[in-house]
């Protein structure tokens, strides 16, 4: 899954956010810090960053042509 430009819900712009929340997560630091710290209060905001699966290597082998 692509993060979403904008929050599906509320309409804030979220995508810019993605690469310091994946390095800092990848650092060790606990996710839920780093929302707060990247100002994602709601639950809407979150939801894209907690439930994504990075699986568009895994995807485009299957790509046609």
């Amino acid at each position: 899954m692509l993060i979403p430009v904008r929050c599906f819900t509320c309409g804030k712009p979220i995508a810019h956010l993605w690469e310091e929340y994946k390095k800092k997560v990848a650092d060790g630091e606990d996710p839920k810090k780093v929302l707060d710290e990247l100002g994602l209060e709601r639950y809407c905001c979150k939801a894209p960053f907690i439930g994504n699966a990075e699986l568009l290597e895994e995807i485009s082998a299957f790509k046609k042509a």
